[in-house]
């Protein structure tokens, strides 16, 4: 099989980073054709600085990476500093990068990319808020259809909400874009927090990545490091939750993980459950399916897979 041509669709964040890093070690598997850069974790100016650094640290200065949308929809902009530090990216102490933003704008490099391509064969994979995907596809309904697949990290079901009681903090975000991306007849598979949070990096997982003793490996342990303060101290588990390299690691290796073919349905117009991604796990509602909606993941198989890739770089 051919590599699969993806964009990546991100707000980097310490978890998005490792995703990128994963993809641009599995050139056998993953063709990334571009970075597009949203606010979510952090605001744009950041984001879109916290990919290039990633592309720099994995040596792969020729990626391009383009910003994207500024804010949300129809909202103010959330951000979680709270969770990822001032910079998105705090833990390693990395140089500013030197790789140029291209001049682009990323809702534009989406549309061109799915109409110079053939129909079927691009992947969308949104790491962060959908406000640019969102916004490719009211500007250019007709790349829809073209759209092999949407392979995104959001939402949740057993596991409720990380940013409100009832909402995971991507779909928090930007509810309308979702809402539009969920309803755009896309192909779609989620990775929610029910599957990301069985993704935990246990010391012993850190130390693994610790011990390839490279600038990577070395740079994702700080990150985790870094990133697992605010999840033991919130839930209690044994570390950190790598929620966004769970989309990466389906593309390479999809046995790893199992669901349900369900629909998925996003609220926003309630304050009490804004954001809520309203999955209907027992298929009770007589709604239409709309999204392969993964439950598990063979965590021990994803943690290997990981730290092989990352000691390619």
């Amino acid at each position: 099989m051919p590599p699969r041509k993806i964009i990546i669709d991100t707000d980097p964040g310490q978890d998005d980073a490792v995703a990128i890093l994963l993809a641009l070690a599995s050139p056998e598997d993953i063709e990334l054709l571009g970075l597009t850069c949203v606010a979510g974790n952090v605001p744009l100016a950041l984001t879109s600085k916290n990919a290039r650094i990633v592309c720099e640290l994995a040596g792969k200065p020729h990626v391009r990476v383009f910003a994207g949308c500024d804010r949300p929809l129809g909202r103010d902009l959330v951000t979680a500093e709270h969770v990822h530090g001032k910079t998105g990216l705090d833990g390693p102490d990395l140089p500013d990068p030197t790789m140029p933003l291209q001049d682009q704008h990323a809702v534009d490099f989406i549309i061109d990319t799915l109409r110079d391509h053939p129909s079927g064969t691009v992947t969308l994979c949104p790491l962060g808020p959908l406000t640019n995907i969102a916004t490719a596809f009211e500007k250019a309904p007709d790349i829809i259809p073209r759209v092999q697949e949407i392979v995104l990290m959001g939402g949740a079901y057993f596991e409720v909400g990380n940013i409100t009681p009832t909402a995971e903090f991507n779909i928090y975000v930007d509810p309308q874009a979702a809402d539009i991306v969920f309803k755009s007849g896309a192909p779609i598979t989620v990775m929610p927090l029910d599957v990301t949070h069985k993704a935990l990096v246990t010391p012993e997982r850190n130390a693994a990545f610790r011990r390839l003793g490279t600038p990577v490996g070395i740079a994702v342990a700080q990150m985790t490091d870094f990133f697992e303060r605010f999840d033991k101290e919130k839930y209690g588990s044994a570390g950190a939750p790598l929620h966004d390299p769970c989309v990466t690691a389906y593309l390479i290796r999809p046995d790893l993980f199992s669901g349900r073919v369900i629909n998925v349905e996003i609220e926003t117009g309630s304050d009490l459950t804004l954001g809520m991604t309203v999955a209907d796990w027992w298929r009770v509602s007589g709604r239409d399916p709309n999204a392969l909606f993964m439950g598990n993941i063979d965590a021990d198989g994803f943690f290997t897979l990981l730290t092989e890739r990352l000691a390619r770089l």
